[in-house]
Order: C-alpha cells, then structure tokens, then sequence
C-alpha cells in the first residue's frame, strides 16, 4: 500500500506555500489553514532555506497553527535537508512561529521517496522548541538497512502535546525507550507503526510494555499499534494490557494480524466498552472476522475488518507500509 500525502491536520486543510514564480495569487489567512513547505528538489531556483525563509518573511508565522514539511525539508533519496538541518531551522523561527499548534513532518509519498528511504534523527528538540505544541506526526525512520542517523525520541516533559503520530516501515527500539521515558500527561492519542524486521524494526513487544501499562501516559484514549510484522504478538499483549480499560479506540492493522491474534483479543479482557476497534489490512479467515463484528458491534463498537490482502501461492503475508 502506497502512502498518500495527507489534506488535512489539526482540522486545517493542507495548503502548499508557492514556489518561485507561481505568481501574485492571494493566500490564505497564515490560520486558516495547514501550510505545506515542498520546495528545492533538483531545481537551481531556490533552495530549501531561502524557502523557508521567505515563507516566514510572507505569511505572518506568528498566525500560523499547522505546518506540513515535505520534499526538500525531508529529501528521502532525493536531494534535501538533512534531518537534524531540519529541526534546527524548525528550532530557530520557534520565537516567530509562536501560535504553532501541529507539525507534519517528513509528508512524502513514493514517487518522491519511499518509506523505507524516509531518514529522519532526533525530534525532541522540536518538542523542546515548541511548547505549545498539540500534534506532532512524523514519518521516516531511517533508510530501512540501518544507514543514517535514524529516529530518535529522547526523553522529554511535554504539557501540552495530546497527539503523537510515528509512521514508518521498521521502528527503533530507542524510540519507545525516550517515549516510555517521557512525561506526556495531555497525551491521548498515539499511533506507533512498528513496521518490519527486513526494514528496520528493532521494537519488541517487551519494549511495548511501558505504553501498555499505560500507568506513564494518564490521558491516553487512542492507541494504535499498527504495521507491525509481529501483530499478532502485539495483539496477545494488547489483551491483557492494563492501558486497554480506558481506551476509546483501538487500532491493530496495518499488519501480519492473523486468526491466532484475533483470537487472543476475544479471550483476553472485555473489548466492549470501544468505540472502535480497527483491524484493517488483516489476514483473517472470514470466520474469525466474523466472530470480531458479532462479538463487538452489538455492543456499539464499530468494528473493520476490511481490506484483507488476497495472497499469491507461496506469498508471504507482509504489512501495509514499509517500502
């Protein structure tokens, strides 16, 4: 499944801030909507910090509440800023980027770069840079055969950050480490794609454990754990995880999920007090995804179990995003 780039964050509409003599068109108010920075890739007119920086010098920063980073901020294979050039240009504006509410970054799709080649470092410090920070969704790890700096999330205390978003196709171990190390009390929603092994996942389910207890994030209401070419391990922890009691959603696809995961989530705890629970892009038997609507969705709980890969003889299963 190829990645799309994203129309929407924090509630905005994506908007793309022009390039080089695209013209005099009006734009938006710098608020209304989720200003997309994609600029510099194999071109002589302007590179990625001129961009940038006219950006600053023409939409007033101080108004603006979600940016997108794309091409020439991330370049994947292609020619852009490293990662950590990144985030310390992100850390310079933050005195002008005061009312930033959500940050989007790395959004490339595969013509412009594969997951896989997405290379992005350490985030913390964008965190650290902005405090009034309400969304932070990143994706790109490293370039899926160990090279570059690759993902980091050091420990940090953050007041106000309430979603959290990691999209790639193989997860660091470090990154749970800094996350189950962190203090994230507003924190409600987070979203973690394990990935794959042959990509770069080093994350366990035991590195899962701190998130599952749940004890160190007191806000959480949404949790996915998706992507993931071990997911019906996953789903065996998720099923007595104490975190579980509290949610309102519950995201496990994405992955290799199997009958054996599905039925370790109707043995385990009580899964009817969900508002949903998302299971797509599976690999179970259409009894077993039957067994998950009749058991849930009388009970309210909105239930997918769509989008099961039809595999070739000799095929073997694999996750939705990695490559």
């Amino acid at each position: 499944m190829s990645l799309a780039h994203i129309s929407r964050l924090h509630g905005l509409p994506v908007h793309v801030f022009p390039q080089p003599g695209a013209g005099d068109r009006p734009l938006p108010e710098a608020g209304a909507v989720a200003w997309k920075l994609v600029s510099g890739l194999r071109t002589d007119e302007e590179d990625f910090d001129e961009y940038w920086q006219r950006f600053l010098d023409t939409v007033d920063p101080a108004g603006v509440r979600a940016l997108v980073l794309g091409g020439g901020a991330y370049g994947g294979d292609l020619d852009g800023c490293e990662p950590g050039e990144t985030a310390e240009l992100l850390a310079q504006a933050a005195d002008r980027l005061t009312g930033l509410q959500a940050l989007y970054l790395a959004d490339l799709m595969f013509e412009e770069a594969e997951l896989s080649w997405i290379v992005q470092g350490d985030v913390s410090p964008v965190l650290q840079a902005y405090p009034g920070l309400r969304e932070l969704a990143v994706r790109g790890s490293t370039d899926g055969y160990g090279g570059g700096p690759g993902l980091e999330f050091k420990p940090i205390s953050h007041d106000g950050l309430r979603v959290l978003r990691f999209e790639n196709g193989g997860l660091p171990a470090q990154v749970l480490h800094g996350l189950s190390a962190s203090e994230l009390p507003a924190l409600e929603h987070l979203d973690i794609w394990l990935g794959a092994e042959w990509y770069g996942r080093t994350a366990t389910v035991e590195d899962l454990a701190p998130v599952l207890d749940g004890s160190g994030l007191p806000a959480l209401r949404r949790l996915g754990l998706q992507n993931a070419d071990i997911q019906d391990e996953v789903a065996a922890a998720v099923a007595s995880a104490p975190v579980v009691a509290r949610l309102t959603a519950l995201h496990l696809g994405r992955g290799t999920l199997t009958d054996a995961g599905a039925e370790a989530l109707l043995t385990g705890q009580p899964l009817t007090h969900l508002e949903e629970l998302d299971l797509h892009h599976h690999y179970l038997s259409d009894e077993m995804a039957e067994r998950v609507r009749q058991a849930l969705e009388p009970h309210g709980v909105t239930v997918d179990v769509s989008g099961r890969p039809e595999l070739e003889e000799g095929e073997e299963r694999y996750v939705a995003a990695a490559e």
